[in-house]
């Protein structure tokens, strides 16, 4: 059996961190085990789904590295829908409620005021056809759920009755149908809610993997008796935990500042999104992976915890500078042009030790390119004046700089931070960065010599 896994984002907004831990979760397991990543647009929701929404969740998949193998979308797919409806229907599993929410809700809070579970009463079970008929003439609209088997014989005899599976995530776990209401599958307006699309889909798209957030379990223990129904064998289910933020706060798609866009936009490597997206909140120690195969390698769905994911925004800063440090240049030359950064290979890696996100190279490109503002020590500009003086003759390389800094001592009998401090201020303007020694050849002599003197 090829193994099938997908990821089903609704496009009512951008995809965030905590949508990508399920998306890489997904095509990440499929990488590892040679098998298939689907993306299903859950579309079917019209007043809130855009298509821009659908676009930028392709765009954002593609820049994590895990484009999808097959794409579906629910809006295309409801005749299969409408035909499971009327399987259940003709098979007794699907009746018709006509209660409004107000009437619901009035119910719930009177159970909860006797101490008994707020589930649904299965009123709309026990209706004839003629009190039907009566309550659609008043302009009443039914909406249909699901019987789920939690009876012996009698519906209106609910019993405990546990759904168990093995969790890839979560190891055993169970959901007691006698605690839940039938769940609506179909509105008062004929469209469908999530449960049946859901199942109706990883039925027909061989779905064998389902990995979503721990949000789901409950869902599960819904959905499972569904499967039976329409005569499928369920998938293998895991549920991870969710990534909240440091302070508690859930993500949402409000949560502008960490959409993928949003953190693509601001420089973010791919590469350091994944890390953190897929390793925080399991064994694993949290550290850059740069590639996704590598990061594969490291999904143990086993080692996820339970409790939720917090993570640090801030993290990722950290994640992208160990991420840039292993970038070769040719990976990316385009980009640093598209950012006007010349000097090729030699500068590259000079700055990639000292950048958290590749626009800051731009920056160091200023300093090479100069000229630069620098706030010198009157007590230094005599030693800079002598410094200057001393420069080799070119051609340099990254041993110029030491055997320069060693006759400079020499000459003015400086050493250590009284030495280095002030050549490192004239020369780019700042008290740290890269390292001199790979710097001053993509100055030049004449350059550096300027910089010193013209202080």
């Amino acid at each position: 059996m090829t193994v099938r896994l997908r990821f089903a984002p609704s496009p009512t907004g951008y995809l965030h961190i905590g949508n990508a831990r399920t998306a890489l979760l997904n095509a990440l397991f499929a990488r590892r085990q040679g098998g298939v990543f689907v993306l299903r647009l859950d579309d079917t929701d019209v007043a809130r789904s855009e298509e821009r929404f659908a676009t930028a969740i392709v765009e954002d998949l593609e820049w994590l590295g895990i484009a999808p193998d097959e794409v579906a979308r629910q809006s295309e797919r409801y005749d299969l829908y409408r035909d499971a409806v009327e399987r259940l229907k003709a098979a007794g599993l699907l009746y018709p409620c006509y209660e409004t929410p107000d009437e619901l809700d009035r119910k719930r809070k009177r159970q909860l005021a006797r101490r008994q579970p707020p589930i649904y009463d299965r009123a709309g079970l026990h209706l004839d056809a003629a009190e039907r008929w009566r309550l659609e003439d008043e302009g009443r609209r039914p909406h249909w759920r699901f019987l789920l088997p939690n009876f012996e014989t009698d519906p209106g005899r609910i019993r405990s009755t546990p759904v168990t599976w093995q969790d890839l995530c979560r190891g055993e776990q169970s959901v007691d149908l006698g605690s839940l209401s039938d769940p609506v599958l179909v509105r008062e307006d004929g469209s469908f809610l999530y449960t049946l699309p859901s199942v109706v889909d990883d039925i027909d798209l061989r779905i064998s993997h389902v990995l979503r957030g721990d949000d789901h379990v409950t869902n599960t223990g819904a959905q499972i008796p569904i499967f039976q129904a329409l005569g499928a064998a369920p998938p293998a289910f895991g549920h991870h935990n969710l990534l909240v933020r440091s302070d508690g706060e859930a993500l949402s798609k409000r949560s502008g500042a960490l959409s993928l866009r949003s953190l693509r936009e601001t420089g973010f490597e791919a590469a350091s999104v994944a890390s953190l997206a897929v390793l925080t909140g399991t064994s694993q120690a949290i550290e850059a992976v740069p590639t996704l195969d590598a990061l594969a390698a490291r999904v143990d769905l086993a080692g996820i915890g339970r409790s939720p994911a917090s993570f640090d925004p801030d993290d990722l800063n950290a994640l992208n500078a160990q991420i840039l440090q292993q970038t070769d240049h040719a990976d990316v030359a385009e980009r640093l042009a598209a950012l006007g950064v010349g000097g090729g290979e030699a500068f590259w890696l000079a700055v990639r030790d000292n950048i958290a996100l590749l626009s800051e190279a731009a920056e160091w490109w200023r300093v090479v390119t100069g000229p630069v503002e620098a706030e010198i020590d009157p007590e230094d500009r005599a030693f800079l004046s002598r410094a200057a003086e001393l420069l080799p003759e070119e051609p340099w390389d990254e041993t110029t700089f030491k055997a320069w800094t060693k006759a400079v001592g020499v000459h003015t009998g400086r050493k250590g931070k009284a030495l280095f401090q002030p050549l490192r201020v004239a020369l780019t303007g700042r008290s740290d960065g890269p390292e001199l020694r790979r710097l001053i050849p993509l100055f030049g002599r004449r350059s550096t010599s300027d910089r010193l003197s013209g202080h």
